[in-house]
């Protein structure tokens, strides 16, 4: 048990040393928010609203899958246990 930790911490730690940042980004996007921030503009404010919004969505998702699927396999325990 030790040594997988110690594997699984070692990769973890090799991982986040070798990395290289990315600032990769589409052609119009990298236009907008540079025009943006030129000009006096807040367009960089919606460009991060609309980002955090399609990352939260698919979050949000699973969520609700999951306390669908609790409370359907909760509800399933509950009366398997008053049928004995």
């Amino acid at each position: 048990m030790k040594r997988i930790t110690f594997v699984f911490i070692f990769v973890i730690l090799s991982a986040i040393s070798v990395s290289n940042t990315a600032n990769a980004q589409c052609a119009m996007c990298s236009v907008n928010a540079e025009q943006g921030t030129k000009n006096g503009n807040t367009q960089g404010k919606g460009l991060n609203t609309g980002i955090l919004y399609l990352l939260a969505i698919p979050y949000v998702l699973i969520t609700g899958v999951g306390v669908l699927w609790y409370l359907k396999y909760r509800k399933k325990a509950t009366q398997s246990i008053s049928h004995l």
